[in-house]
């Protein structure tokens, strides 16, 4: 594959285990920031119950096309193209939505677009699964998420390990409620959050 993650190599498993149960009666899943598409190749042959929708950038999602061409199962769809900072997101609705190490290289205004979209193509009862290195209350889970922290930063001022209280803050505000926060390997997270049912008859009536 093109652009090889071994992040993506080393966490796939530990992954695999949490979405097993979590999207265990779900029928698909947008993944939003594919990569290399190690995840969607390897979730895809594990899950063959869901339908798996990729996505990349438009900058760089030719690398992701490539690596899908010839490696997905048949239940890993073509890659789309989508920015979360452009609205509507290029899907309707979807049962759930999984993203791996995205937050952290977003600036903060792209994280409140991310939810933003979330919100709006998540359907009632679904299920949001994020993957990543978060802080609680300020405080890093580990002194080589702090290191990791400060050199994100020096490459880009606007990226950074960002505190699960402002993440679920924004969840919240668009009727997610969280689920669990498992504790995994290399000092990561795996938070999950489910749509409450009705907000969008409630909105709707508001409106």
């Amino acid at each position: 594959m093109k652009n090889f993650s071994q992040a993506c190599e080393n966490n796939k498993r530990p992954i695999l285990k949490r979405l097993k149960t979590a999207l265990k009666d779900c029928s698909e899943v947008l993944e939003i920031g594919s990569g290399s598409g190690q995840h969607a190749v390897y979730f895809g042959e594990h899950l063959p119950h869901l339908e798996w929708q990729p996505t990349e950038l438009p900058s760089v999602i030719s690398v992701l096309r490539h690596n899908l061409r010839t490696n997905s199962p048949n239940n890993v769809l073509i890659p789309i193209e989508l920015d979360v900072r452009q609205h509507p997101w290029p899907i309707d609705l979807t049962s759930s939505i999984f993203s791996a190490n995205t937050l952290h290289i977003m600036p903060w205004p792209s994280v409140r677009q991310f939810f933003k979209g979330v919100g709006k193509v998540l359907k009632q009862d679904g299920l949001l699964c994020l993957y990543g290195p978060f802080r609680y209350g300020g405080n890093y889970t580990s002194d080589s998420n702090a290191y990791f922290d400060v050199w994100l930063k020096e490459r880009d001022p606007e990226s950074g390990i960002r505190n699960f209280e402002d993440v679920n803050f924004l969840a919240q505000e668009q009727g997610l409620d969280l689920l669990n926060d498992y504790s995994m390997p290399a000092n990561n997270q795996f938070l999950i959050w489910r749509k409450r049912e009705g907000l969008r008859i409630i909105r709707e009536f508001k409106a």
